[in-house]
């Protein structure tokens, strides 16, 4: 069924707007079909632990979760949800006959030369980005959701899930995407800290600062439009959206580092730090920048299993998940 949706919603005539093109992009998680003005996002039928997609009504309602929850941050690029229906010989997002079997989430395309990572990429990210940025992450910290349930994701306990279940799923690359040595020395460094800096959580819920957050915050999510938009956040599982805001923010930072940017890093940390109200949190930051160079570098090695994406492919997926590995080590103290 997936093979053939594949090719049917990439025909142009399928889609509900007019394109004189379709393009695939693939995710472990979604298929993307990007055409002329629009994005469709549909959602493989995958079941990694953290996240279920397996049946028709679970994906369902993380399509509208993730309308919804990226409203808050996009909300002139997350337009609405739409039926795929099956007519009994082909897909189509256009027809109005047959039953409904997938849903997909429409997003007006961005301009891909407007996003962090390309500007980064062509020595354009400037000071009044980074500033901007962290002025709009900061204040969206600020309004984000808190309640007693959601300050429990800020325990030690409680996070220690994340971080298990991701030394978990990783332990299978061992010898593909990660050394055994750097296995090792990720896993007794994370023990050591929960061991010893307990405290830090429990302050970190007594300031507030536990929130319903992004979750997902890299160079490719953010947009510099006339509106500043940032996309894609974790709609799929409340324990990583629901976080430190120091963890959010870390992401970035990571991510800027990955790609050799340590001095923007640096900078806008130093702008969000500013317009958070942040103090003497570095301890904790350096343990969330790892946290997220560890899950950069399983998602990635996920590639490797899927049976949709192409050996070469693959192999670029192994090397990218390889450098996140080595970023993660390198933040160990």
């Amino acid at each position: 069924m997936l093979e053939t949706m594949i090719e049917d919603l990439l025909k142009p005539e399928s889609l509900p707007d007019p394109t004189k093109r379709v393009l695939l992009v693939q995710t472990h998680i979604s298929l993307v079909f990007v055409a002329d003005d629009f994005v469709y996002k549909v959602k493989k039928p995958v079941n990694f632990g953290f996240l279920d997609f397996t049946t028709f009504e679970k994906r369902a309602f993380y399509c509208r979760q993730e309308l919804d929850l990226n409203r808050r941050l996009a909300k002139d690029i997350y337009l609405s949800v739409l039926p795929i229906r099956f007519d009994g010989k082909k897909y189509s997002m256009r027809s109005r006959k047959g039953e409904i079997v997938e849903y997909a989430v429409k997003m007006k395309r961005i301009s891909e030369q407007r996003l962090m990572k390309s500007l980064y990429e062509r020595g354009a990210l400037t000071e009044n980005h980074l500033r901007r940025l962290a002025r709009t992450l900061a204040t969206f910290h600020v309004r984000a959701l808190r309640t007693a349930e959601i300050d429990v994701f800020g325990e030690a306990d409680r996070f220690r899930i994340n971080t298990d279940e991701n030394f978990a799923q990783i332990h299978k690359y061992i010898g593909i995407s990660l050394e055994k040595e750097q296995f090792r020395a990720l896993q007794d460094w994370t023990d050591r800290f929960y061991r010893t800096r307990r405290e830090l959580f429990d302050t970190r819920i007594q300031q507030g600062k536990i929130r319903d957050c992004h979750g997902d915050l890299h160079m490719e999510h953010v947009c510099f439009s006339r509106n500043l938009s940032i996309i894609d956040c974790i709609e799929f599982n409340e324990r990583f959206r629901y976080s430190d805001t120091v963890a959010d923010i870390a992401f970035l930072l990571m991510d800027l580092e990955y790609h050799g940017g340590k001095s923007y890093s640096a900078s806008l940390w130093k702008h969000y730090r500013k317009f958070a109200g942040e103090q003497a949190v570095e301890p904790l930051l350096d343990f969330y920048k790892v946290y997220r160079a560890v899950v950069r570098g399983k998602v990635n090695s996920f590639q490797v299993d899927d049976p949709t994406i192409s050996s070469g492919d693959k192999d670029k997926a192994v090397q990218r998940a390889k450098k996140y590995f080595s970023l993660a080590c390198s933040y160990l103290s």
